[in-house]
């Protein structure tokens, strides 16, 4: 379960706290030019109502609607909206202009963005048609009644709208883009899971059965005539069921405990078998009548358990093909351990060959009696995993050779 970090503080701010920040700036600033500052020959604004009660009171009623919209903002975007504009245009009645100044449409500048970051962008387009609608119509009001109107300043206003809508569309896009990749992210992660899963059960299973065949198949031939020999076959029998059965109720307890970290996701399900078990395997194989010989090359030294398990399973495979489908009574398989690499190799020289070709899968590919490949499929998928090279292909001479080579990391070599 990964753990998602925190956010930075300033995204953790409710939007209203924002928008009343920008109204209180603006209105400091606003208060602030109505004195003639060093260097000036007179105060930026006049504003003849600033100061008497009755323009007072209009700033503040106007604070409380802008307050108020900004509350409203996250239950309803757009009527939140409105409170702020609405506020904005009755600040101006005060200040003696002929438009809505940028410092009382910062605070529904900064609703805009607000609203075109986090709703749907039909919702952030109305809000800011609300917005340039309400710059106009403030224009078209004092037009009509002939009163000046500062065309010119509003339209710089109308920019500021538009900016703080691109940038809150452009934020609310790459938000929708991070929650794709997360979600794709996700899918890939389960259908891995799910692949991995499968490689693991038709690895342990597979050769298993093919045992289970082969023993069972000695047994009922040789049970009349034969009878040790066939109660010697039936305790190979017991003993390759309650292995599989024992891995799977490991594979089954990993996949009931919850990992609490990402680092074990590529980890085996049955981590209890390497290469250091491949001549465990090797004699339960030709106790079951197909004689393997190993042969270990280079110097042994450990490898990473994700590709020790992937080496035993890729050889447990290919042996188990051997004793179902080659059709030859032994095969050999080869170890080498290099510098940077491990080097995997088993040959047999069964007739099997010549159908393994014409099928595409052959003997690598029809491990548990299917003719879909699952086997030949799984051993390429776990060689793809750790970046090696993998080849199985009929022998000239005949037989079947299935090798890989997996790249050995630096720091393990």
């Amino acid at each position: 379960m990964s753990v998602t970090p925190p956010q930075p503080p300033f995204k953790r701010v409710p939007p209203h706290t924002w928008t009343a920040l920008a109204w209180l700036v603006g209105s400091a600033l606003t208060f602030l030019f109505r004195f003639r500052l060093p260097g000036e020959a007179q105060p930026a604004q006049q504003g003849v109502l600033f100061f008497r009660w009755d323009g007072l009171a209009m700033l503040a009623l106007a604070t409380a609607l802008a307050f108020a919209g900004g509350h409203r903002l996250q239950r309803s975007p757009l009527s939140g909206l409105c409170l702020i504009l609405l506020a904005a245009a009755g600040a101006s009645t005060t200040l003696s202009v002929a438009e809505i100044p940028l410092l009382q449409f910062v605070a529904a500048d900064v609703a805009v963005y607000v609203i075109a970051a986090s709703r749907p962008r039909r919702t952030g387009i109305a809000a800011l048609s609300l917005a340039l609608g309400t710059l106009a119509g403030y224009l078209l009001t004092r037009l009509a009644f002939g009163w000046v109107a500062g065309t010119s300043a509003e339209l710089t206003v109308a920019l500021t709208a538009v900016v703080a809508w691109l940038l809150g569309d452009a934020a609310h896009q790459s938000r929708r883009h991070a929650e794709q990749l997360r979600e794709q992210a996700a899918a890939q992660a389960v259908t891995a899971e799910r692949l991995r899963i499968a490689r693991e059960l038709h690895d342990m299973v597979a050769h298993s059965i093919g045992i289970i065949a082969l023993q069972s198949g000695a047994a009922r031939r040789v049970i009349a005539t034969q009878p040790e020999r066939a109660r010697g076959a039936l305790g190979e029998i017991e003993t390759a069921s309650r292995e599989t059965l024992s891995g799977l109720r490991r594979m089954l307890g990993a996949l009931r405990t919850p990992e609490p970290g990402r680092a074990k996701e590529s980890a085996p399900l049955d981590p209890g078998l390497g290469l250091a078990d491949v001549d465990r395997l090797a004699r339960t194989t030709t106790a079951a009548g197909v004689r393997v010989d190993v042969r270990w090359l280079g110097e042994l030294r450990p490898v990473p358990p994700e590709i020790d398990v992937s080496a035993y399973r890729i050889i447990q495979e290919a042996v188990t093909n051997v004793v179902r489908h080659a059709g030859t009574r032994s095969c050999r398989v080869t170890v080498d351990r290099r510098d940077d690499e491990l080097a995997i190799e088993v040959l047999d020289g069964g007739p099997g060959g010549e159908a393994a070709a014409d099928g595409g899968a052959g003997t690598a590919g029809d491990a548990a009696g299917d003719s879909t490949g699952y086997g030949l499929l799984g051993m390429r998928e776990r060689v793809g995993l750790l970046h090696g090279e993998f080849s199985a292909r009929p022998r000239p001479e005949g037989g079947f050779r299935v090798a890989a080579r997996l790249p050995v990391p630096a720091g393990v070599r």
